[in-house]
């Protein structure tokens, strides 16, 4: 109300409530607004229980008796005026800040005296007091605790110890392990990342800057390692930014060390190990794997793995050479003209003409996946790194949503009967070739309706996909005769297999089987332990 545009009440009406109890008007308030006092005055006297007092008290007058206020009359303390009772009990307004009667009834509400937010000076009202949140979330990561800050301090101190030019890059390998607890292949990449200037030295200071300073230490793994190697104009890994772990790795491991004299086997590996990370973590396939994906895969505790291992091999997620030397091998049995290519005649050999022509035109229409070789009608070796995968072990996310985009021919996001019948009249002709007996698609489809129980029994999604632990199989009866068939047949060495291993994956069970097999046909034993000796003899062929 800050002109007071307030008509005066009519006679019996009732005075809000809201107006009348207001806190203290400041003499400020008064000063500019002096109409103000006159026109709650003027409302006052309108009020039926005024008129009934100052009648009272004319009557009392007349008749020569004393005035009365002992009831419904309160008594200012201040000035000492008489002042009538014209609220009912419990709705007085507030008193004078200056009284020393008590404290106005808003007051104890928590509502000051000072002019209102909204402009009014009757409604002055002061702001609650704000509750304190602490803060919770930090930018570039919560800070040390103090305790823990020194704790480090001191231990960088020690290690910095004598070293005024600061840490060369081979004497990194300390800090890296023991202060910043990162694999060890590590070392390089982050030695670099702080010696930005390139001068050879990281300086305590300089460390102290960039790993407590910037709260790197305070971050869990996943986002160290994806700050440590992403690009700084990026929020994303690329597969170039993974090479230079890769290539300490391979110089510093006691695993790898038989491969320092193969140069050209080392950036294979490398780069198989890559491309298996991307097809596992990078699960939009999109090339930029994010912290998120990171977070949410298995690569980090993959990674810590391969630096307390001494054995490679038995790293199975990424890291380990004898899965690596199964992709190569097969990929070089393939590739006939060893131009680094296959296309769809070469394709069709896989596993002993596994597979039906259509669902290999379907991977060379590029359907599940783009070819990254850039040459029309051919695969390039990342292409074959994803399929091999792909079709060795259909119980991975990454292969059902491969092989889901390859059945699904309309590409609208459902597999129906007809396009099930599609695929499945090849297997049913292959059969009939082979004589062996056919399985009426019928049968067949609802063979896989038990499996899968999708949703809606029209149609399977991805969902209903992924729901099922048999929906490799259900791919298998669709384009790979030779898993169908010993799907159907229940083969027992494979069964008591997973029984025995039951955390291995199929893909572990497949790349230990073709590895054997591999290096025996190479030099005649056993070779499954990966040395360095039986690798030398057995890839003269293929390499």
């Amino acid at each position: 109300m800050g002109e007071m545009d307030v008509e005066p009440l009519k006679y019996g009406a009732c005075l809000d409530p809201e107006l009348l109890h207001l806190a203290e008007v400041s003499p400020l308030a008064l000063k500019e607004n002096p109409q103000i006092a006159e026109q709650l005055y003027s409302q006052w006297l309108l009020l039926p229980e005024t008129v009934r007092l100052v009648k009272s008290l004319m009557d009392d007058a007349k008749a020569g008796m004393p005035l009365n206020f002992s009831n419904g009359v309160g008594t200012n303390a201040a000035t000492g005026n008489a002042l009538p009772a014209m609220f009912p009990v419990g709705s007085a307004p507030p008193l004078s800040p200056r009284s020393s009667s008590g404290s106005p009834r808003f007051m104890k509400r928590g509502l000051g005296a000072g002019p209102s937010s909204l402009g009014s000076p009757l409604k002055s009202v002061t702001e609650p007091e704000k509750e304190v949140i602490p803060q919770f979330y930090f930018r570039n990561g919560r800070p040390l605790p103090k305790e823990l800050k020194m704790q480090s301090l001191e231990i960088i101190a020690q290690i910095f110890s004598g070293k005024l030019d600061g840490l060369q890059i081979h004497e990194f390998k300390t800090v890296t392990k023991e202060i910043c607890k990162l694999p060890t292949f590590f070392s390089s990449v982050l030695f670099r990342k702080i010696d930005a200037e390139g001068t050879g030295f990281v300086k305590r200071d300089a460390f102290v800057a960039y790993w407590i300073n910037s709260n790197m230490m305070t971050m869990d793994t996943a986002a160290q390692v994806f700050n440590i190697l992403k690009h700084s104009d990026r929020s994303y890994l690329i597969q170039e930014d993974f090479k230079p772990i890769l290539r300490e790795l391979l110089v510093t491991h006691p695993g790898l060390e038989f491969l320092q004299g193969t140069p050209e086997f080392q950036d294979r590996y490398a780069e198989t190990v890559i491309y298996r990370i991307f097809y596992y973590v990078n699960r939009s396939g999109n090339g930029h794997l994010t912290l998120r994906e990171l977070k949410r895969g298995n690569l980090i505790a993959a990674m810590q793995h391969a630096d307390e291992e001494e054995d490679i091999n038995k790293v199975l997620r990424y890291f380990s050479y004898e899965h690596f030397y199964v992709i190569y091998c097969k990929f070089w049995e393939l590739d006939t003209d060893h131009d680094f290519l296959i296309d769809k005649e070469n394709l069709i050999k896989y596993g002993n003409h596994a597979l039906t022509y259509r669902v290999v035109e379907r991977i060379f229409a590029e359907v599940p996946r783009s070819f990254t070789s850039k040459v029309e009608g051919k695969m390039g070796y990342e292409d074959f790194v994803y399929f091999i995968q792909a079709e060795e072990d259909k119980s991975s996310e990454p292969s059902l949503e491969y092989w889901f985009k390859c059945i699904d021919l309309d590409e609208n996001g459902i597999i129906t009967p007809a396009e099930i019948q599609f695929f499945y009249e090849e297997q049913l002709h292959r059969m009939e070739c082979m004589t062996q007996e056919p399985v009426l698609f019928e049968d067949i489809l609802c063979q896989i309706v038990d499996m899968v129980a999708p949703e809606n029994e029209t149609h399977f999604t991805l969902s209903d996909i992924k729901a099922c632990k048999l929906s490799g199989n259900v791919f298998n009866i669709l384009f790979n005769l030779n898993k169908f068939m010993a799907f159907e047949a229940r083969d027992p060495f494979l069964i008591r297999q997973e029984r025995e291993n039951p955390t291995l994956t199929q893909w572990d069970h497949f790349a230990h089987r073709e590895y054997i097999r591999l290096s025996m046909e190479e030099d005649g034993e056993d070779a499954s332990n990966g040395s360095g000796d039986v690798w030398e003899e057995s890839v003269e062929a293929p390499f």
